[in-house]
């Protein structure tokens, strides 16, 4: 992996945003990876803890990352600053698939996060013909990731009460969707 120094991709505090890209995460962005998993901030909002050491980020990469249906690094000129994925339904609910993403703390407030979920939503839907409904669901309390689904083009639809189990607290969460059908931003 190449070693950018954020100075190459970073002008005046903003991110040219036409080097933002998704790809597969590999094993050997695992300490590009540690930067955001680590991060307390970065975990506030995830269902997941931080993580305190590399081998668990080590065996996630190697375990979890290749069984999952769509999962993408987010990358800044190819070094990966977050990521995000897309989780489908199954069923009578396969018309369905659920969105989520993370971005590591020192690139929020920078597009990066809208760019990256636009860019699948500009994806997805051809890769899975079948998918009618990209839904999103967001804590409340967590405006800044509703701004990026708005930004993005997805539309709020609702709150949903007591609906998340998260790390020991119910949570209300705001529900968002993009239809197969709706203009793409």
């Amino acid at each position: 992996m190449e070693s950018d120094s954020s100075e190459s991709y970073m002008k005046n505090g903003f991110v040219e945003l036409s080097h933002i890209s998704l790809r597969p995460l590999e094993l050997s962005d695992i300490d590009d990876f540690m930067v955001w998993v680590s991060d307390p901030k970065v975990a506030r909002f995830c269902p997941w803890e931080s993580y305190t050491n590399k081998e668990d980020g080590i065996n996630y990469i190697k375990t979890k990352v290749p069984q999952h249906p769509w999962f993408r690094a987010i990358c800044v000129n190819n070094r990966p600053v977050g990521a995000t994925s897309v989780r489908p339904n199954s069923g009578n609910d396969m018309c369905r698939a659920e969105l989520g993403y993370v971005l590591a703390s020192k690139y929020w407030g920078k597009g990066i996060a809208t760019q990256a979920v636009k860019i699948v939503t500009k994806t997805i839907f051809d890769e899975w013909p079948h998918l009618e409904r990209l839904e999103a669901v967001v804590d409340v309390e967590n405006v800044a990731s509703q701004r990026v689904l708005e930004k993005a083009g997805f539309k709020r639809e609702g709150v949903l009460g007591k609906y998340f189990i998260m790390k020991g607290s119910t949570k209300d969460m705001v529900v968002f969707s993009l239809l197969s059908t709706d203009p793409k931003t």
